[in-house]
């Protein structure tokens, strides 16, 4: 006979239509105003609010619940000029080298270059990392699942918590971020996913006028 697994109670909240329609209209016109942010103050954001939203992060669904993330919380001014220094050497060999003239050309409107001086500037560089594999607490070696995804869904959630408690962020991507294991101490099997930028925007901030896609390019309701 198969052993039942443990189930417990959803605490799931049901609102009436009204409320819906109320909070998805708060929810859209607070999302529509984030913008990714290259101008950072220094000035600090409290420790509780990132704490706050990584738990939020934590709560994002995963591939068998493995939770196939881990995030490294740099606040360190020394370990965050490592990694600007590190990241900018390969921004550097991006922009003059591995960058094909259709990406530049993508990029031109954004205004972005090799310099990445918010890697010092803002008070948080939150290091997402993607575990391929878990242990157990036994010690044995566990195979996670749609590990791209799932932490994909996490950054996503840790995005718009930060931006609800009024914190900006900038996603930071330099290629490869190996160097990222060895500056933070990660073991090999973990793969750094993302540089997360976070703090409150510089005075007089600038960001590219853009627009986004509205609704009917980019859904259908079949």
């Amino acid at each position: 006979m198969t052993a039942e697994k443990p189930c417990q109670p959803l605490d799931f909240i049901r609102l009436h239509e009204e409320a819906m329609r109320e909070r998805s209209d708060e929810f859209f016109r607070l999302m529509h105003r984030r913008r990714s942010v290259r101008d950072f103050s220094p000035n600090p954001v409290p420790r509780g609010v990132i704490e706050n939203a990584l738990r939020a992060a934590g709560s994002a669904p995963s591939g068998a619940n493995r939770q196939p993330w881990h995030f490294v919380v740099v606040e360190t001014a020394q370990i965050k000029r490592r990694i600007r220094l590190a990241a900018e050497e390969e921004e550097r060999e991006f922009y003059q080298r591995r960058a094909s003239e259709e990406w530049l050309s993508a990029l031109e409107p954004l205004g972005t270059d090799a310099s990445k001086p918010f890697l010092e500037t803002a008070p948080y560089l939150i290091v997402i990392f993607l575990k391929k594999f878990s242990l157990a607490e036994n010690g044995e070696r566990l195979k996670n699942y749609y590990t791209a995804e799932s932490v994909g869904i996490a950054t996503g959630m840790l995005i718009a918590a930060l931006h609800n408690a009024g914190v900006a962020t900038l996603t930071h991507t330099p290629s490869p971020m190996k160097f990222l294991n060895d500056i933070l101490s990660r073991p090999p099997e973990e793969k750094p996913y993302m540089i997360l930028v976070a703090g409150l925007p510089a005075e007089g901030a600038q960001v590219p006028a853009i627009a986004r896609k509205p609704l009917e390019e980019m859904v259908d309701f079949l």
